[in-house]
């Protein structure tokens, strides 16, 4: 491979999480090399995640070859999340591309997205629009990308394919965590880089090993789908959720316990054993309940307004 550390400034910083694929790193490293090498310089971020085969021993083994080769290895296995976010903050290049170690994503893709990023977006994600993936994965995918699409409101087709292509900025205003790796355009939207553009890419049919999807990790991305709708809106303004909830039941309970008290010092009616009685007493707890729940999210969430200053992109 080249040497394409010469230069103190590097152009693109190629992060690359990866689980068990030892047979093809070196492949992968040859590949993106060929694509990139003699446009840019870069460096190749492989961030392994508690591999259980001998994937750190290559890497060690690449980066003793060629110098643009570096290497993170975590203890166990804490999911891709957390890989990319170690290689975000080890990054050093203009641009940060990650793509996934299965050969899937081709870095022949590369340089036409980081000059979609050159000519004004903030980043650029990519769409394999025609895959090699199993329909055990591809039907969930379409059905997730469709719900995440609108709850988002980012017309993308693919918020999960893993080649992406991101301005600096971006990548040091986000954090990763748990399945947040998926929802990375609408962490970037939130952060205020709404020029979030998409560009077809080639998919290639995997190559080594299988594939680390399962239900599990369907179920829990639609479950940080949630955390992070919630967090998009009702971050600085818990009491704006729960307090709405909160006063609907509130009233309404208060309502139902009232026709009660009516019935029973206006007409005389007993109202001990009947159900409505009940209800309207829950619906006023669980109101309470909710509107102190708004309260003490305030109340924990009042220091961290005060510390958080806006982003300026840009002063005149």
């Amino acid at each position: 491979m080249e040497n394409n550390t010469e230069s103190k400034e590097i152009d693109l910083s190629i992060v690359v999480p990866l689980y068990n694929e030892e047979e093809s790193l070196p492949e992968l490293a040859e590949q993106i090399n060929k694509a990139i090498g003699s446009l840019y310089s870069y460096e190749v971020i492989f961030v392994d995640d508690g591999s259980s085969d001998t994937s750190l021993e290559v890497i060690k083994k690449l980066g003793a070859e060629d110098p643009v080769i570096r290497g993170i290895s975590f203890s166990h296995n804490f999911g891709k999340s957390v890989a990319l976010q170690a290689g975000f903050e080890k990054a050093s290049g203009k641009y940060v591309v990650t793509m996934d170690a299965d050969l899937q994503d081709d870095p022949n893709e590369v340089p036409e997205m980081v000059q979609m990023l050159k000519d004004g977006l903030d980043m650029v994600s990519g769409w394999k629009k025609e895959r090699f993936d199993p329909i055990s994965k591809t039907v969930p995918s379409k059905f997730f990308n469709f719900v995440t699409r609108k709850a988002a409101r980012i017309e993308l087709h693919d918020f999960n394919c893993g080649l992406k292509a991101y301005k600096r900025e971006v990548v040091e205003n986000i954090y990763l965590y748990g399945e947040l790796h998926r929802y990375i355009p609408m962490l970037a939207k939130k952060e205020g880089f709404s020029r979030i553009g998409e560009k077809v890419v080639k998919h290639h049919p995997r190559k080594y090993g299988k594939t680390k999807f399962g239900l599990s990790r369907f179920i829990n991305g639609f479950l940080d789908l949630i955390t992070i709708l919630f967090i998009q809106r009702y971050f600085q303004k818990p009491m704006h959720f729960f307090g709405t909830f909160g006063m609907l039941l509130l009233l309404a309970g208060s309502g139902i316990n009232m026709y009660m008290a009516v019935l029973r010092l206006v007409y005389n009616q007993g109202i001990g054993d009947r159900p409505l009685l009940f209800l309207g007493i829950l619906l006023m707890v669980f109101g309470v309940q909710l509107l102190s729940t708004g309260l003490i999210g305030e109340l924990i969430n009042i220091n961290h307004v005060r510390k958080q200053k806006p982003k300026i992109r840009e002063i005149i």
